[in-house]
């Protein structure tokens, strides 16, 4: 088994494992960060794109942008947190220490402004730093070493997010422990606050921030010109399965509607934040944007790819010439598609339903979810796409597709409808490989060999059609004793948008879990291995002698 240290080649994941004893969509997730939000990405407002700290920042904004979200539909479309970015607090802590708010921008307090916020159902979310200072030039007070205090006064004001950045003296911690030391802190508050962990990808937060922050910063700050946003997304594109519900790659806030881009580009940026589960955060002032920038905040079938229950980040199964092709599945059994042109001419762009996982129908429905045609295919899934442009295709199966057949089949024997594993393909009746078909071995785990099954590399996701014919799922799953001591994972069953099962954490030197999972109407039943707290390394899992069962 080749021992990686690095990434690997990204592949799609769809949805979350179910397997072991049976559990509710609710049950505990040991790979994210336990305070049940953001079990999809984040929407909202941060102002600092475009204000910095210039004197527009202050409570009147502040307010001002909450109306907004109400009248022009951004709350209904799915927008919730209107958050303060640096430079709302004092240089200084007053005499018992705690932070205080700039009485000139907000003269009210912070807690006036957080009631008024969420007076208009939405939520309100605070700045600060990992360190003795946060990042503006005049750098104000930060978080390290006040953690608690500073974590119960935000909560004392119904803070209900925090991004904690990375500036100032870290005092010789590293980012892990700092970051650590918040979210225990926010914790400890007893109030629900969303952690947006703000390192700017400098300590590689995808391996270690799962169980700590609700989402980490892939990059460094975006600015609002072409060159930065396609940079941005090279850089995070890639770090597709170490992202998962409740815990997501942040590649930093939306430009969209600050000038620097064309209409066109802004919606390629809108487009690929949305397949890459982004925080989908506004950055523009709301009260100067014009009605293009509403028009493409608000696409609500853009806004479902990126909000989708499934929480799979889409990959980006093509690059040739600058030319991009990413694919998303979702929960209802469809697939997005986005086809990425970031050249300076209009090219053709284009894939197959079977590189897109859509696999076994006569034929699909693409609905252009910028231009609302549908139109069918046969297989191909393509368009002329313009300079800097992007279109995105939702992919559904239009025509007729084979259901299991009556009785108990392996799994193995049946055409996946989505076939995903984070290294090499998913193998059938072998373990996992890590890169080319066909090159892993017996299906082992704890001692016990097995003639049949999956064996995959998390994060993996495996879907079946059922077509409502079937009435359960059977497994034994675990990591494979190739990994010996090491990789752990989590397996979970997945149907009808909840979990049916799950595993919980199992581990190298684990025996063989029994999975079993009620899939009675189910269209499709969906299995997922998801990396745990130490990262994706080593994590080869195995469905042994999987079946269904249908009648």
């Amino acid at each position: 088994m080749t021992r990686r240290a690095g990434l690997g080649v990204v592949v799609v994941l769809l949805l979350a494992t179910v397997v072991g004893a049976s559990a509710g969509p609710t049950a505990p997730r040991a790979v994210a960060v336990e305070n049940g939000l953001a079990r999809t990405p984040a929407m909202g407002f941060n102002n600092w794109n475009a204000t910095h700290c210039r004197a527009e920042f202050n409570e009147q904004m502040v307010r001002a942008i909450a109306d907004i979200f109400v009248a022009r539909g951004l709350r209904d479309a799915g927008y919730q947190y209107v958050n303060l970015d640096d430079c709302w607090a004092l240089p200084q802590r007053d005499a018992a220490g705690n932070l205080v708010p700039d009485p000139v921008r907000f003269p009210n307090g912070i807690k006036a402004v957080a009631d008024y916020v969420h007076a208009k159902g939405l939520k309100f979310g605070i700045y600060t730093s990992a360190g003795t200072r946060t990042c503006s030039d005049i750098g104000f007070p930060g978080a390290i070493n006040h953690e608690q205090q500073d974590a119960n006064l935000f909560a004392s004001w119904g803070v209900d997010y925090l991004k904690y950045d990375n500036c100032g003296d870290h005092l010789g911690q590293s980012a892990q422990e700092r970051y650590t030391r918040m979210r225990d802190a926010l914790r400890a508050t007893g109030r629900p606050i969303l952690f947006s962990i703000c390192e700017w990808g400098q300590n590689a937060p995808w391996d270690w921030a799962q169980p700590v922050g609700n989402s980490w910063r892939t990059t460094g700050d975006i600015s609002d010109n072409w060159g930065s946003m396609l940079g941005i997304f090279k850089a995070n594109v890639g770090l597709a399965h170490h992202a998962q519900r409740g815990a997501w790659n942040d590649p930093d806030m939306l430009e969209v509607g600050n000038g620097g881009m064309t209409a066109t580009e802004y919606r390629s940026h809108f487009s690929l934040w949305a397949m890459m589960n982004a925080p989908l955060l506004i950055g523009s002032d709301l009260r100067g944007v014009d009605q293009a920038t509403f028009d493409i905040l608000t696409n609500r079938d853009v806004i479902a790819l990126n909000q989708d229950g499934l929480g799979v980040q889409g990959e980006e199964i093509s690059n040739a010439n600058g030319l991009h092709v990413l694919t998303k599945p979702l929960d209802d059994g469809d697939v997005a598609v986005a086809l990425f042109n970031e050249t300076g001419a209009t090219a053709t762009i284009g894939t197959t339903a079977a590189a897109a996982g859509l696999g076994n129908a006569t034929s699909y429905q693409l609905k252009d979810l910028w231009t609302k045609a549908v139109t069918t295919s046969t297989g191909t899934i393509s368009a002329s796409v313009p300079a800097h442009a992007t279109v995105v295709y939702r992919v559904s199966r239009a025509g007729t597709f084979a259901a299991p057949p009556v009785g108990t089949t392996q799994v193995s024997a049946l055409p996946a409808s989505l076939s995903a594993s984070a290294w090499g393909p998913v193998e059938r009746d072998r373990s996992n490989g890590e890169r080319a078909a066909g090159d892993g071995r017996t299906l082992t785990i704890g001692g016990t060999t097995y003639a049949r099954g999956l064996g995959v590399h998390a994060r993996s996701e495996v879907r079946y059609y059922l077509g409502g014919r079937c009435t359960s799922f059977q497994a034994w799953a675990g990591v494979d004793d190739e990994t010996g001591a090491e990789g752990s994972v989590t397996l979970e069953v997945w149907g009808g948008g909840s979990m049916l099962a799950t595993t919980g954490v199992v581990r190298g030197t684990d025996a063989p879990k029994r999975v079993t999972a009620n899939v009675t109407g189910l269209r499709y039943v969906h299995l997922a291995a998801l990396p745990t707290v130490d990262g994706p390394r080593y994590d080869h899992a195995d469905w042994a002698d999987a079946t269904i069962t249908c009648s």
